[in-house]
Order: structure tokens, then sequence, then C-alpha cells
């Protein structure tokens, strides 16, 4: 028995003896033990104790099909496809594999990811069961100087869709994070192939957080959230979450296809968690300092300096002050 089959067994949150464990699986109790350790190593906690063994919190396993049941008819009809892995590298890096024959709006789901990636090659930490991993494959007739604001429009999709689900309280860091109170709620990584004049394709990848366990908060480097957290405790099910994704990102991409970063400039407003504070912008051309005055019709950050110049920022590191 593979793995990803023993997962399903602990899913109810309940303990569970290595003894049915293992008659359950048909293997021994030596067996299930590598495959508990295989979990914790992939960073699932599961909990072990003279009773057997458990997880924190009951666990919703992805499944294409009641993802599918919950979408709308026009967007199961809109979907390229809708795939559902155990185990990637990264869903992004799989679409982009494919990307030749890859349906447009074809969705990529995977549980786990052994090579996760965020912006500028950082690391995007992908225990199974627990959060979601995403990635959408959009084509452009038109060219790469028509997806100016793309990334900025992305995290104003994930926020719909969580508005969606009820879930207030995040907001949006420029260029893509969608960051709570707390910390990192979700991260956005746009990789672009095709032509420049076009046709293009973007790969978009989505990364976000249901529930983080303690190790994971501390694995993170930076300040992180979950969804968890957000909903008092208990975060919707994650086919849920994962559906209103999907449907968010095609109502939203085909909207951007037809109308630009335009089509999102007043909920990126609504959004944007930079406006009005202190902030520090560090790239190629060095380091400055201004107040956060929004972004511009391409979705680049504006920031008005201290002599009341107001600056664009099409690409750097951003970081806010502490007053």
């Amino acid at each position: 028995m593979a793995v990803e089959a023993l997962l399903p067994l602990l899913a109810s949150g309940e303990t569970v003896s290595g003894v049915e464990l293992a008659a359950r699986a048909g293997l021994t109790r030596a067996a299930i033990w590598k495959q508990i350790e295989t979990l914790r190593a992939l960073g699932l906690p599961v909990a072990s104790g003279s009773a057997g063994y458990k997880v924190p919190w009951p666990l919703q396993l992805l499944d294409a099909a009641r993802i599918r049941a919950a979408l709308s008819v026009d967007h199961v009809a809109a979907l390229g496809g809708l795939e559902v892995h155990w185990q990637l590298d990264s869903t992004s890096s799989e679409l982009q594999r494919r990307i030749a024959a890859a349906a447009d709006l074809g969705m990529v789901f995977a549980e786990t990811q052994s090579a996760g990636r965020g912006r500028r090659g950082r690391t995007w930490l992908s225990p199974p069961g627990l959060n979601i991993y995403l990635s959408c494959l959009k084509r452009f007739d038109a060219g790469f100087a028509a997806l100016s604001g793309l990334s900025l429009a992305i995290g104003v999709m994930v926020l719909r869709a969580l508005e969606q689900l009820g879930i207030a309280g995040a907001g949006l860091k420029w260029p893509n994070d969608v960051l709570a109170t707390e910390g990192k709620l979700a991260g956005v990584l746009v990789e672009l192939s095709g032509e420049y004049q076009g046709p293009c394709a973007a790969v978009i990848g989505v990364g976000l957080n249901v529930r983080l366990t303690p190790q994971l908060r501390e694995q993170a480097g930076q300040p992180v959230c979950d969804l968890a957290t957000l909903a008092g405790g208990t975060p919707p099910d994650r086919n849920r979450v994962a559906a209103a994704l999907v449907g968010a990102l095609i109502d939203g991409l085909r909207a951007f296809e037809r109308d630009g970063f335009e089509a999102f400039a007043a909920d990126y407003a609504r959004y944007d968690l930079l406006r009005g504070q202190p902030l520090t912008v560090s790239g190629g051309q060095g380091e400055f300092e201004g107040i956060g005055d929004g972004v511009d019709s391409r979705g680049a950050l504006l920031v008005r300096l201290p002599d009341g110049e107001r600056r664009k920022v099409d690409s750097a590191d951003v970081s806010v002050r502490r007053a």
C-alpha cells in the first residue's frame, strides 16, 4: 500500500490503533510505522501513543468529483480539465511540462508537493491534507505587454473566493501576497511563456494555507496565517475552498482577458494593505522610503516620496517600515 492510501484511514481525526491500521491495509505493524514516519516527514503531524495513531483534526482529502460537484454549470463547461494528484514536484512544474498540449483553463491540484515554488525561487512548504496547492493554465491571444497587472488581479481573485466562503480579515500586499494580521495567508506565482506580441500562456500557481501546524509556522521563516485562524478555529472543507478558487479563477481570468487590470482596480484598492503605509522599497536601483499611494492602471506600485514626488515601482521587494 502506498503512503497516500494510509491517509484516509487517519482522516477522521480519531485514534486508530496500529493493529487496526495494519489489518485494514494488509501490512505489518512495522510497515505501518514506516509509512507514518513518511507522513510526518512530509509535514503531517501524526501523534502516536499506547492507543495508536492520530492526526489533530479531521482531514478533508481533495477529490476531483467533489470539487466539480461544487462548481456551477458554467464553470464546469469552461474548465479545460481538473486533476487531483497525490504528490507532484509542483503543480506549476507539472503544467509547464505539458503546456503545449494542456487545455485552456486546465486546473491541477496536489495533496503535497516535493518542490513547491514561491516568488524569487523561494520554497513553498506543502504538507499533505492541510492546505491548497493549485495551478491553472490560461492562454491569451495578446502578448506579454497586455498582461500587466495579472499577478495583482490573481490576488483579487483569491480574496473574492475567500469572501464567497465567508472568510474576512485578509488583504493584499503588492504585488501578490495575500496577508492577514497574523501573517502570510497565500502566495501567487505567475510564469509566462510564448511570444511578446502574442499568443502567450500563463501558468498561475496559488498556495493557500488552510491549516498550519506549529512546526510549519516555525519552518516558514516569516509570520504566517491560515483559514482556520480567520474562521475561528474550523476552516471550510478543503474541497469547498478548492471549488471557490476554481470558480473565481475562471470568472476572473475571463474578465482579465476581456478588460485587463481595469476590471480589478476597484477591488484591489479595497484590499490594498500598503496604501497610506510607510514603505521601504528595495530593488536593483537601491533603496528608498515613502508612503504607499496605491497602484496605477498597469498595476505598478505608486510611492509618494517625502518631497511629494510620486514614483512608480514595477518590480522590487517591498517592506512596510515599522512606525
